[in-house]
This record gives C-alpha cells, sequence and structure tokens, in this order.
C-alpha cells in the first residue's frame, strides 16, 4: 500500500517552509503520495518564492513543476495579500472550510496529516 502524506505549512518562517519543501521532495522521491497544502502565515511566501532571485525559490520551483503543491488556503492567501499571485502562479485555491482548507478531506482520503 502506497503511502499518503499530507503536509500542512502554517509556519510563514522561510526556515521553516524549507522542510516541508525537502521533505515533501524526499516523500516523492521514497514513492509517496505526498502533498503540500499552505495556509495561514505561510501563504505570503507564494509570492515571495516565485521571484527566482530569492533564497528557497530553486526548491519552490520544483515542487511546484512536480505538482506537489495541492490547495492554497483562499481566506488566508487573501488575509496576507498572495492569492492574485497564487491565482497568477496556477496553484489550486480551496475554501471548502469556511474560506479554508478542510483536514477532514485528506483524512478521509488515507492521507496522514502532519503540520509545520
Amino acid at each position: 500500500m502506497e503511502k499518503k502524506v499530507v503536509l500542512f505549512a502554517f509556519n510563514g518562517d522561510p526556515m521553516c517552509f524549507v522542510h516541508v519543501l525537502l521533505n515533501a521532495l524526499e516523500m516523492n522521491q521514497k514513492g509517496y503520495d505526498v502533498k503540500i497544502v499552505v495556509e495561514g502565515e505561510a501563504t505570503k511566501l507564494i509570492a515571495e518564492l516565485a521571484d527566482p532571485s530569492k533564497p528557497l525559490a530553486n526548491l519552490y520551483k520544483q515542487v511546484k513543476e512536480m505538482g506537489l503543491i495541492d490547495c492554497v488556503c483562499k481566506a488566508c492567501a487573501t488575509k496576507t495579500g498572495v492569492l492574485e499571485s497564487a491565482s497568477e502562479q496556477w496553484l489550486p485555491i480551496c475554501e471548502e472550510l469556511s474560506g479554508h482548507v478542510s483536514m477532514a478531506k485528506y483524512i478521509e482520503e488515507g492521507y496522514e496529516i502532519i503540520t509545520f
């Protein structure tokens, strides 16, 4: 059975977010069904890391190109001012839980949830 993991990134500190990116890449390489959900203050990093001159931009680009970002919280992206950037980057926007992302949907699909 394939291991299913969803990494919920809430922390807006780039030093924390790098661990989300690295772990997602490693899990993907090892054959896990891994997804990233960007929530809370972490949403502000969406616009920042889209700039190729920023540290971590290459890791972020790699994760995006692999389709590992499953969802960006609409309410949080709106609050941090990056909803437009998320849309321009063609990132999936979710809002099924009063504007936020539902953890229950991932649990119901058999994913283990890890929060950062």
